[in-house]
């Protein structure tokens, strides 16, 4: 049990949702737009016969047959998305940070788990044998495409924090390597499904990964010390506190901007990263010997993680009642 529950919190429990959400509505409402997609085979959902057109945007079929959803795949991939992809990412990098976790105030709580040493050779076996089997499965029914994007999701989740990889500790890589492991599961579900790639579907995933951009790199400033004394680089070690609070405050708003450029009601949801960089906003000329206490700026994040989907989904929901 003492294991079981080492391995729950190495999971990050509050971070589920932000990686099986985005490809549960990905893979969702592309499947019920219009055309059931798996395996690579696409079948027409139209009356007669003609090829139907899969994807988030005004120009599919115009009606939501959830009915036409393969809800297998669709369990089995939140299912994933859910835990083991979680305990893969969070368990990888709590097993190789652990002596810069030893240093930082946050873990050993619901912000990162300080595994004990007798632990780190268990839980990279649990990682692997709870991502085998579904990513076998995921494969199976998947096409080429889905395939490349699921092999780059998981590529990401390893080379950040893996031995001979450590992406995590390369500048700006860091950020957009964490930003993968949010977007890739939306990315997976979208091809996963035969989605059309449209303009508006474009601005919508680019808004998405800056947000994803900047949350990383808000996230490393209040570790700037701990990673320092651990010899740990980062955005934040790199080009300081100050200057990686205000890169992410510009990211959040060109995130807005780009949400601007998305089907209605999505310029609505604008307003999400811009409450985002307002939070951060505080800290714009924060030294480096007072970076801890971002994590207040950091707890707010959180909650505001849990808002802002309530109103993402609110929005998906109007989105569907237009269509």
């Amino acid at each position: 049990m003492k294991t079981l529950t080492a391995l729950f919190w190495s999971s990050r429990p509050l971070s589920w949702i932000n990686t099986a959400f985005p490809f549960a509505a990905a893979f969702i409402l592309t499947s019920a737009s219009g055309t059931v997609a798996y395996g690579g085979s696409y079948v027409p959902l139209d009356s007669d016969g003609s090829s139907a057109v899969a994807g988030l945007s005004s120009d599919a079929t115009g009606f939501f047959d959830f009915g036409a959803v393969p809800w297998l795949i669709a369990i089995v991939g939140i299912v994933y998305f859910l835990v083991p992809y979680n305990l893969a990412m969070y368990g990888i990098n709590d097993v190789f940070d652990y002596e810069s976790d030893l240093r930082n105030p946050r873990k050993g709580g619901v912000e990162g788990a300080l595994l004990d040493r007798g632990l780190h050779r268990t839980t990279l076996w649990a990682a692997v044998v709870t991502n085998v089997p579904f990513l076998i499965f995921l494969v199976i029914v998947g096409s080429p495409l889905s395939w490349l994007v699921l092999a780059i999701s998981v590529f990401a989740v390893i080379a950040y924090s893996a031995p001979g990889l450590r992406f995590k500790e390369r500048p700006f890589v860091d950020s957009i390597t964490s930003s993968t492991h949010f977007v890739s599961p939306a990315v997976y579900g979208l091809a996963l499904a035969g989605a059309t790639v449209t303009p508006q579907l474009v601005a919508l995933l680019g808004a998405f990964f800056l947000w994803g951009m900047a949350s990383h790199a808000f996230g490393a400033v209040q570790d700037v010390l701990a990673d320092r004394e651990g010899g740990i680089a980062s955005i934040a070690t790199v080009i300081g506190a100050k200057a990686t609070v205000r890169f992410s405050v510009v990211a959040y708003l060109l995130a807005g901007v780009l949400m601007t450029f998305t089907e209605f009601p999505g310029p609505i949801a604008a307003i999400i990263p811009v409450v985002y960089a307002i939070s951060c906003a505080p800290w714009w000329n924060v030294a480096d010997a007072d970076a801890e206490g971002v994590n207040r700026g950091w707890k707010r994040f959180l909650t505001l993680n849990f808002l802002s989907g309530f109103v993402t989904t609110m929005l998906l929901i109007w989105w569907v009642a237009l269509a």
